[in-house]
């Protein structure tokens, strides 16, 4: 009697385990990276996601996230986060500015945030609609400053890699009017002396003030070290006080040029090594924002910097098939979406250009993600829209223009934007005036309802799956 007691207490608890081992591989956690460079849209796009799933989650404004069009989301509301010395996604403020009478774009991020959702839905299909009526998918996402991303691919580089590599893209001659002051000074740098501190912190602030220069005159994404344009509680501290210098031979105790490297092994080791390792090596899902139109502007250099820049980092993250044993214990990014943002400041017509184009800047990386067995997607999204598309007849001719409010401006206006290219052009092939896309304020927000440009596609690519 005993032992059929023990027995069956013995099987209650293996059923038990089993469940709470089904529920963990019923894909109950999605983390999901919002991934881009610094401007291009990761806490509008948060802010965006987080208000269409939790006030308009309907058929006509999602038609195609199938959760929604089928009538099977329940509800879907902001909780509190598991994870407590990570500061919380000011939600609030950011669709504020968005909701605003006049509205605006939301602050850039300054620190790490995060959030989590909740999503209540109901199962067509699969396991999980066999144990409960309705089921609850956590979505977790994290916004950062797109300027530390860029640091990552500095993990795998020693520091006269890097120098040499930073040295390259600043002695562009598309950016020769801001940088030349500087690199002169670096190629006159006495790398052997011993340490002068009052020497390598006037260089280093010269280098951040070229730093930030760069950031608002250009759309160069590879701006190192990235604290040093954000720098939050370490400003003023030697780990970020580095710069590049031209190859140097020998590494002699007690000279200048030891001590950069000291400096930046240290940023590496006990900067960016625990940001990577905390936040970028445990996502399920990953979406890769990029400003194209930023780009275009700039120039032929900085578009291929852009391309670089993003395989670059895109090598940092942990891609792969997932399957049931890796969702538990080792986590893999088993889907990516590459998505052109901002595409309604482009006709209409034109929009499937950037596609075009975003899909050969990344068609390399894109056919190793697919051979590695994740599923690859490319698109172009405006997660808030900023312009609607307007026709105008002109002696006889449609054309095809957008409406919106040009930042910095107080007017609406309608504009002719220029035709972007479908492929990477040669620098010879570039137009001579090149590439002038307006940005614009978003559009106000009709009756506190935000409208968006593909945003359901992309939600259907990317958690669509999981909410079967």
């Amino acid at each position: 009697m005993r032992l059929k007691f023990t027995t069956q207490k013995t099987l209650e608890k293996l059923q038990q385990k089993a469940q709470k081992t089904i529920q963990r591989s019923l894909d109950q956690h999605i983390k999901l990276a919002v991934t881009g460079f610094s401007g291009s849209g990761k806490t509008a796009f948060i802010t965006a996601l987080v208000k269409h799933l939790t006030t308009q989650a309907n058929s006509q404004n999602l038609p195609f996230f199938d959760v929604v069009r089928d009538h099977r989301l329940i509800a879907c509301k902001l909780v509190p986060q598991k994870v407590l010395d990570i500061p919380t996604f000011d939600y609030l403020s950011a669709a504020a500015c968005l909701l605003a009478e006049d509205p605006t774009w939301p602050p850039s991020t300054e620190r790490i945030n995060t959030l989590t959702l909740a999503l209540k839905f109901r199962s067509n299909s699969g396991v999980r609609q066999h144990f409960s009526d309705d089921h609850t998918v956590y979505l977790e996402l994290i916004d950062y400053p797109g300027e530390w991303l860029m640091d990552l691919p500095m993990l795998n580089m020693s520091f006269e890699q890097w120098s040499l590599s930073q040295l390259k893209a600043l002695s562009e001659p598309a950016f020769s009017k801001y940088c030349q002051p500087l690199l002169s000074q670096l190629n006159q740098f006495n790398t052997q002396a011993p340490v002068d501190s009052a020497a390598l912190d006037a260089l280093s602030k010269q280098y951040c003030a070229l730093l930030k220069t760069l950031k608002y005159e250009t759309r160069l994404a590879k701006l190192q070290p990235g604290r040093m344009l954000i720098p939050g509680d370490l400003a003023g501290a030697p780990i970020i006080q580095f710069f590049p210098l031209p190859s140097h031979g020998e590494i002699i105790e007690g000279t200048q040029y030891e001590e950069l490297v000291k400096r930046f092994e240290a940023y590496k080791k006990q900067v960016i090594e625990p940001f990577y390792k905390e936040h970028f090596c445990a996502f399920d899902r990953q979406l890769v924002l990029v400003d194209l139109l930023g780009a275009l502007n700039d120039g032929p250099a900085t578009l291929v910097q852009t391309q670089q820049a993003l395989r670059e980092t895109m090598g940092m993250f942990n891609h792969g098939k997932s399957g049931v044993l890796q969702r538990l214990f080792k986590p893999k990014i088993d889907k990516v979406l590459f998505a052109a943002n901002k595409c309604d400041a482009v006709a209409i017509t034109e929009q499937d250009n950037l596609t075009r184009l975003l899909y050969e800047l990344l068609c390399e990386h894109e056919n190793e993600l697919k051979f590695a067995g994740v599923e690859v997607d490319t698109m172009t999204i405006s997660s808030v829209k900023s312009c609607q598309h307007k026709q105008v007849q002109d002696q006889g001719k449609a054309l095809n223009c957008v409406y919106g409010k040009p930042l910095n401006e107080s007017q609406f206006i309608t504009f002719l934007p220029p035709e972007p290219p479908d492929h990477v052009l040669l620098p010879s092939s570039w137009p001579e005036q090149g590439f002038e896309f307006l940005s614009f304020y978003p559009m106000p927000a009709f009756q506190g309802q935000l409208e968006h440009i593909r945003l359901d596609h992309t939600l259907q690519f990317l958690i669509g799956d999981k909410l079967r």
